[in-house]
């Protein structure tokens, strides 16, 4: 990658969280909208979400229901994401893997050693740590998703030549 990363584009991005329910797949929604087709876009997390899973072996693997309602409410259809980690990556060939919480980090670089990948941490807030009134949780997932939308565009938005749309009548 040039010097400037903001003035190019990668060809393939990674996002990365704990997860893969919320942070990550917000991110990687939000790329592919300002992007389109012009870079592949994937996200995973570094282990699967058991919780309220009755077996240790079976995960939850669907989108967390705020983030899934906080997305619609610009527009972006997250109910077909399916969460995954690292390990179920088909490819591992990314020019850029972005990772948002410091255990994604530390796997971001096992997975770029030995290869020409740009790793950069973008510490965001984990807003299932919100407790209390729906509106008051889902006012967290909004910042979050803001957030987001706003390094995205800092990142991305100079090479793509625009914003993140945060409104309904972006395309994804």
């Amino acid at each position: 990658m040039p010097a400037d990363p903001a003035s190019s584009l990668p060809s393939a991005v990674l996002f990365a969280c704990n997860h893969n329910r919320v942070r990550s797949p917000i991110a990687e929604a939000l790329l592919k909208r300002l992007a389109g087709d012009r870079i592949y876009v994937d996200s995973c997390g570094v282990r699967r979400d058991r919780t309220g899973a009755e077996d240790a072996e079976i995960a939850t693997g669907d989108i967390d229901p705020f983030a899934a309602e906080v997305m619609a409410e610009i527009g972006c259809e997250l109910s077909e994401h399916q969460a995954k980690t690292f390990d179920d990556l088909e490819d591992e060939s990314f020019d850029l893997v972005v990772s948002l919480t410091p255990e994604a980090q530390h796997r971001a670089v096992e997975l770029a050693r030995g290869r020409a990948t740009h790793i950069e941490y973008w510490p965001t807030f984990d807003p299932t740590l919100i407790e209390g009134a729906r509106e008051a949780r889902l006012a967290a997932y909004r910042q979050v998703r803001d957030a987001l939308a706003a390094r995205i565009t800092t990142r991305f938005g100079q090479a793509l030549h625009r914003p993140v749309d945060l409104t309904q009548e972006g395309e994804l």
